[in-house]
C-alpha cells in the first residue's frame, strides 16, 4: 500500500469541540474559602441563588456559619463550615481569601484539597495614595503559588473582576460581565466556565494557562481605577466571541 493510499483509508479526525459546550455542574458541591469575605460571600450568594450547593468556610466554624445565616434569610440552604470541612465535603473549591492569608492557608490545607479543583480568585495588590498597584508573587501569581502549595489538586484561577458589590445585591437579576478562566487542563477550565455560567448574565471564557495568571490578577488594579473615576462597579466582556 503506498503512502497516497495509507493517507485515504485513514480514519476520518474527529470535530473540534465546540468551545461552549460545557459539562453540567448543578449537581457539584462548592466551597469558599474566605466566604465571610465581601467577594467570597457574594460568590457564595449568586452561586446558591442559582441553585448551587454551597458551604461557606471561614477560620472559624461559627463565623461561617453566622455569614451563612445571613444569606440564608434569602432562603438558600447555604451551610457554614470551618475551612478544613468546607474543603474536605466540596467537589469544587473557591479561594477567596485575603492575600496576605493566601499562602498559608492553602498550606495548612494542603491534604483537604488534594483531588479537588481549585478556583484561585485572589488578587496580590497593594495600595498607596496614587491607588492600588499589582503585586508580583516570587511564583508569578497568586495562582501559581496555589499550585505550587497543591500539588494533589487542580488549580485554576477564575472570578477575579467581579464587584463584590454587585454580587451582594439582592435587586440585582443579572451580573453582566465575562469570567477569565485559567488553567492546565482543559476539562477543569470546561467546569470553572461552566460554574461561572450558572450565574445570569455571566459567562465564562478560556484565557490561557497559570502562568498567563499575573496580568489577570493585576487589572483588578486598573479596574479599581476605573471605579473610582467613574463612581461605578466595572466589569469586563471579551468580544468577538
Amino acid at each position: 500500500m503506498t503512502t497516497s493510499d495509507s493517507a485515504q483509508n485513514a480514519a476520518p479526525k474527529a470535530p473540534a469541540k465546540d468551545p461552549w459546550e460545557l459539562p453540567d455542574v448543578s449537581g457539584l458541591v462548592v466551597g469558599v474559602l474566605g466566604g465571610t469575605g465581601p467577594q467570597g460571600k457574594g460568590l457564595a450568594y449568586r452561586l446558591a441563588r442559582a441553585g448551587q450547593k454551597v458551604i461557606l468556610g471561614s477560620r472559624a466554624a461559627e463565623r461561617a456559619q453566622a455569614a451563612a445565616d445571613e444569606l440564608n434569610e434569602h432562603g438558600l440552604g447555604i451551610e457554614g463550615a470551618d475551612n478544613a470541612e468546607c474543603a474536605r465535603r466540596s467537589d469544587i473549591v473557591i479561594v477567596a481569601v485575603p492575600w496576605d492569608g493566601h499562602g498559608a492557608t492553602l498550606e495548612a490545607l494542603r491534604e483537604d484539597l488534594a483531588g479537588k479543583i481549585v478556583v484561585d480568585c485572589v488578587n496580590p495588590l497593594g495600595f498607596d495614595k496614587k491607588g492600588a498597584y499589582a503585586l508580583k508573587p516570587e511564583e508569578g501569581s497568586a495562582a501559581e503559588q496555589a499550585a505550587a502549595l497543591l500539588p494533589d489538586s487542580r488549580v485554576t484561577a477564575a472570578f477575579h473582576h467581579l464587584s463584590a458589590v454587585l454580587l451582594a445585591d439582592p435587586a440585582i437579576d443579572e451580573i453582566d460581565t465575562d469570567v477569565m478562566v485559567l488553567g492546565e487542563s482543559r476539562a477543569d477550565t470546561d467546569v470553572v466556565q461552566a460554574l461561572a455560567a450558572r450565574i445570569p448574565g455571566m459567562r465564562g471564557v478560556f484565557a490561557g494557562r497559570l502562568r498567563n495568571a499575573h496580568q489577570v490578577e493585576s487589572l483588578v488594579a486598573n479596574l479599581i481605577s476605573v471605579n473610582r473615576r467613574y463612581k461605578a462597579h466595572a466589569g469586563l466582556r471579551v468580544t468577538d466571541i
